[in-house]
């Protein structure tokens, strides 16, 4: 059991207050600071309090850190990734690939000779990137592809003469399929076109954003386009269901949903990678035909996760085996911390103190430990009302 040190990385996009404020340093921070990573990725480690990082420390000892079925199962790696995220701009329109597309990808970039930090790659590891995000704040995203009649009848609204063939399109196959071929139109326009269309749906979200149904996509649509005039993702959002978690809820997003987080501050927990095929509202580097290969357009909202009590925790099941996410729900007494498989015990809020092998940490606002696999009987105890703790692991135990 030791305290982490993690790094923060800086996105232009990133809050100069909440991971500031986490950490207790000076706010406003000098730059936009978008993640803090906690974990083993080779990218951007944590660091134990004795200066090893946190991949050299499992390299040294893959069993005694993960456990030996741990080690075997995720190659004597750490499967998951686990950030704090502060958004206080949108985030780039994108989705991620699955596994046997991250691998056939990877291979074919490694191939061609492709440095792994160029900024036209797509694939700087052969691993896939399902994640979960937790608000920590309300939080709102864009997410998935929305039902085809509710589309149908947000276009529509809008009542732009310009898109008209578009909303007929939609209308005359409405499935995936449909979707497919309108997401494929508006992605592919030539520039001069999106120019034109981009603020005439922008006009058109001006006339919906004052009340009624959809207001917030609307406020969502001209606000993307204000940021990124005559882009095609301002028209790509008009296609994604809008939620706004509260603190404590969840969304899981499988491989090939498209999405883009707007706003918000939360916890998100994912497999070790970092892929992402871009679709837009971005200056980094868009792949619209490797896009189009990941999608998943069937349509429908994803189901807000409220998480199942699971003794002091609270346990937001996924199909992903690589991670598992873990609220505390006391605010007092001594609570065990589940075991099996390494953990990252964060503290979001308060003050708590963690004993495992008869060692004592005491754990404040921003701070995480390290338990490995061999720390067992490991307690938390909340040391203040507001104490706020999530626990990071695979998905085996």
């Amino acid at each position: 059991m030791e305290l982490l040190t993690n790094p923060v990385r800086a996105y232009a996009w990133g809050s100069r207050t909440v991971i500031a404020e986490l950490l207790g340093r000076p706010v406003p921070s000098p730059h936009p600071e978008a993640e803090l990573w906690l974990g083993a990725h080779p990218g951007d480690p944590s660091h134990l309090a004795t200066g090893k990082s946190l991949v050299e420390a499992i390299s040294a000892d893959p069993e005694g850190q993960l456990g030996p079925d741990r080690t075997r199962r995720w190659q004597g790696t750490l499967p998951f990734l686990l950030k704090v995220l502060a958004a206080d701009q949108p985030l780039s329109l994108q989705a991620h690939p699955s596994l046997a597309q991250a691998r056939a990808g990877f291979a074919a970039e490694e191939s061609a000779g492709l440095p792994r930090d160029a900024p036209d790659r797509n694939y700087r590891d052969a691993n896939h990137k399902p994640e979960l995000i937790c608000a920590l704040t309300p939080f709102a995203a864009l997410v998935g592809f929305r039902t085809p009649a509710d589309t149908i009848d947000l276009l529509q609204a809008l009542d732009v003469p310009a898109i008209e063939a578009h909303v007929e399109l939609l209308a005359a196959q409405p499935d995936a399929f449909g979707l497919r071929a309108l997401f494929t139109t508006w992605i592919t326009l030539p520039q001069s076109r999106l120019d034109e269309l981009v603020p005439a749906v922008a006009d058109g979200a001006v006339r919906l954003a004052g009340d009624g149904r959809w207001q917030e996509v609307a406020r969502s649509v001209l606000e993307l386009a204000e940021r990124y005039p005559g882009d095609a993702g301002v028209l790509a959002a008009l296609l994604l269901n809008r939620i706004t978690l509260a603190p404590g809820e969840a969304l899981y997003l499988p491989a090939g949903n498209l999405h883009m987080y707007l706003s918000g501050a939360g916890v998100e927990l994912m497999a070790n990678s970092d892929n992402v095929l871009r679709g837009g509202l971005t200056p980094k580097h868009v792949d619209v035909p490797e896009l189009l290969r990941v999608l998943d357009f069937h349509a429908g909202p994803p189901p807000v996760l409220t998480g199942v009590a699971d003794g002091g925790w609270v346990r937001y099941d996924t199909p992903a085996e690589e991670f598992l996410l873990r609220r505390c729900a006391a605010t007092s007494g001594q609570v065990p911390v589940p075991e099996g498989g390494p953990r990252i015990l964060l503290c979001t809020a308060g003050e708590a103190v963690v004993t495992a092998g008869g060692a004592e940490l005491a754990l404040t606002r921003g701070s995480a430990v390290w338990l490995a696999a061999s720390d067992t009987d490991a307690v938390v105890e909340p040391r203040t009302p507001d104490t706020q703790l999530f626990l990071a692991g695979d998905g085996l135990s």
